[in-house]
């Protein structure tokens, strides 16, 4: 039997690259976002290119008080879950969100207090299956705050240190969690930025996160290579790291 994945985020463009990854691997898909007719865009266009059965849902981070029903409604549309993605996640202005308390906070909704919330009700789900994955992108930008993006960085920083106890949790279980920290991905969410050469593409970062998401079972950086980068960046000593402009 094909295997069943929900994609939470479904409209983001790394979302939408794994989407077609797992579609050429005959996954049944069960895709949300908060842009319902564009999701059902998406799960259409989906089925018409790799024949796969899709389904499509409405769902908004922000709104933890609907988190549950739509779960609920995730899991009823196929009859079971192998796995889920958490893909959703926002990237505001920096210098906005540091003199605008209510940017901050809602950066913090959107990139760790509504992962917290969905995860847990999946992790809850398959704890008693006693099966499944949980994959939740996360970001380099949680390795070491800096000045540059500290306040998206320590979201993720916090989705990075709960992933790490949900797997510790889980473990006996046989449930796996990935926690999947891309560097600079080209796509709509860093339009405009100024983008360094090391950016990569979404398909690129697809494949390592489907790869991931069927084995792995802890951290994973993509590309790769960041994870050498990241560790260089944490080893730089605090006194010589506040003084650069990073």
């Amino acid at each position: 039997m094909a295997p069943t994945y929900a994609i939470f985020g479904a409209t983001s463009g790394i979302a939408r690259a794994v989407i077609a990854e797992l579609a050429r691997r005959g996954t049944t898909l069960v895709l949300a976002g908060r842009n319902l007719p564009e999701v059902e865009r998406i799960a259409a266009d989906t089925h018409l290119r790799y024949g796969v059965p899709t389904h499509s849902l409405v769902f908004d981070a922000c709104d933890l008080s609907s988190h549950g029903a739509v779960w609920t409604a995730a899991v009823a549309c196929t009859g079971r879950l192998d796995g889920i993605l958490v893909a959703f996640g926002t990237l505001t202005d920096q210098k906005q969100a540091e003199q605008d308390v209510a940017a901050a906070e809602a950066m913090m909704d959107s990139n760790y207090v509504g992962v917290v919330s969905l995860v847990t009700h999946a992790a809850n789900y398959f704890e008693k299956e006693r099966r499944g994955v949980i994959g939740v992108i996360s970001s380099v930008a949680g390795d070491r705050g800096r000045q540059s993006n500290y306040i998206y960085g320590s979201a993720k920083a916090g989705v990075t240190a709960f992933c790490q106890g949900l797997r510790q949790r889980l473990f006996k279980s046989g449930v796996r969690v990935v926690t999947i920290k891309p560097g600079i991905v080209d796509t709509p969410m860093t339009y405009g930025m100024k983008l360094p050469p090391l950016v990569a593409r979404p398909e690129r970062v697809a494949r390592d996160i489907v790869r991931a998401m069927y084995r792995a079972d802890g951290d994973i950086y993509t590309p790769f290579f960041w994870r050498f980068i990241m560790l260089v960046i944490r080893m730089i000593p605090e006194p010589i790291f506040k003084r650069l402009s990073l």
